[in-house]
């Protein structure tokens, strides 16, 4: 039997529609809807770029000149390591310094470097990233309040006290909310892998898991979890409701532990300062790192995520940034706690900028690390699979 092209070309786009449909809701039912993979069988390597806080004093002649700064760090870091991947760990802006309605436009400029270059990258939120606008003292002496251009806007259905009266200009110094923040990135970045996490985690929105695959494509080499640990506009923790979520995820795709997993998110667990080399002191023992310049700050409390990770044994390590002063990994039980190492202009601290760089391997599974610096050089070499 023949089939007209009328007939047989809106079936076939609806049976691809459908399959696209099933494949998308496989992804959402295992939690892990995003894929990256190995390139040839060759090592498969990751930046790890955190706290560039840019938008910091936005409204002096330092403040952008720092960003322009971050911007020729992390220039220096991708053209010499060529990574694969690049994950934004933190407080990418600093949104407490932002009087602007809509943060993205630094949040754009601080993903434009790894961008420009064509290499996927995620992010997570940290702590200033959606934090509220403070209004600086300096500001009020009649002769430094800068221009702060408003759109026009109307008074929103919930009568928003941010919005003066319909038909004329206001201003919102509400911040830009993690949701805006995060659907803008995907909605304008082909490259980003980020997702907007379960809303059954909110108000945490980086939640989510990426896969990276074998160079064939037949098999996953490693399971990224991406958490939000808050800060900002609600508390500094991961939940147990994100707890519960990471058992039952894990379960669903690795059931028994057999690929290896590795851990992201922004502020520090208590379980950091349990391992923590005594501040100013050298880094000495089991810990690898060159500054050490101040105490952790962890989060406010834990909620049994340590407990999990700790106790499955196919977890690596967590990667965390928020601490500018420093830049070392500890083991901890069965896992290895690492900063990464300061890398915008933003934020405080003079100690030098650079990133820390991942290095996968596939066959065996290893996991390498190292601090690549501004100025070109690589230290704290580490290989934290045993």
């Amino acid at each position: 039997m023949e089939y007209s092209s009328s007939i047989l070309i809106p079936f076939l786009l609806s049976l691809l529609l459908n399959l696209l449909s099933i494949s998308v809701l496989m992804a959402d039912e295992s939690g892990c809807k995003n894929s990256i993979q190995f390139v040839n069988g060759s090592g498969f390597k990751i930046a790890l770029f955190a706290d560039l806080h840019y938008g910091e004093n936005a409204w002096t002649d330092w403040g952008p000149a720092q960003d322009v700064n971050s911007d020729r760090v992390m220039s220096t870091v991708l053209d010499s390591e060529k990574p694969d991947f690049v994950i934004y760990l933190g407080d990418l802006i600093t949104a407490n310094n932002l009087a602007i309605q809509n943060a993205s436009l630094y949040w754009d400029k601080a993903i434009s470097p790894t961008r420009k270059r064509g290499i996927p990258f995620s992010t997570v939120f940290g702590n200033h990233d959606d934090a509220y606008f403070v209004w600086p003292s300096e500001w009020f002496s009649s002769f430094r309040i800068p221009q702060i251009i408003c759109p026009n806007s109307q008074i929103s259905d919930s009568g928003s006290p941010y919005n003066i009266m319909e038909g004329q200009k206001s201003c919102s110094f509400r911040g830009t909310t993690r949701m805006e923040l995060m659907q803008t990135e995907i909605s304008n970045n082909i490259l980003s892998n980020s997702i907007n996490g379960p809303k059954e985690l909110w108000p945490g929105v980086s939640n989510y898991i990426l896969r990276v695959l074998s160079s064939d494509g037949s098999k996953p080499v490693l399971f990224m979890y991406f958490f939000d640990s808050g800060g900002g506009s609600y508390p500094q923790v991961i939940s147990s409701a994100q707890t519960e979520w990471f058992s039952k995820q894990s379960q669903i795709i690795n059931p028994n532990g057999q690929v290896p997993e590795v851990i992201f998110w922004h502020i520090p667990s208590i379980a950091y300062s349990k391992v923590a080399p005594k501040p100013n002191s050298s880094i000495t023992g089991k810990c690898i790192g060159s500054i050490n310049k101040e105490s952790v700050a962890s989060q406010e409390a834990e909620f049994g995520i340590m407990d999990i990770l700790t106790t499955r044994p196919s977890v690596q390590a967590i990667f965390v940034g928020h601490n500018h002063g420093l830049d070392w990994c500890c083991p901890y039980k069965t896992i290895w706690l690492c900063f990464a190492r300061h890398t915008g202009y933003g934020g405080y601290g003079s100690w030098p900028r650079g990133a820390r760089i991942l290095e996968l391997t596939e066959n065996p599974f290893s996991l390498k690390t190292w601090i690549r610096m501004e100025n070109g050089t690589t230290h704290s070499h580490a290989i934290l699979t045993s």
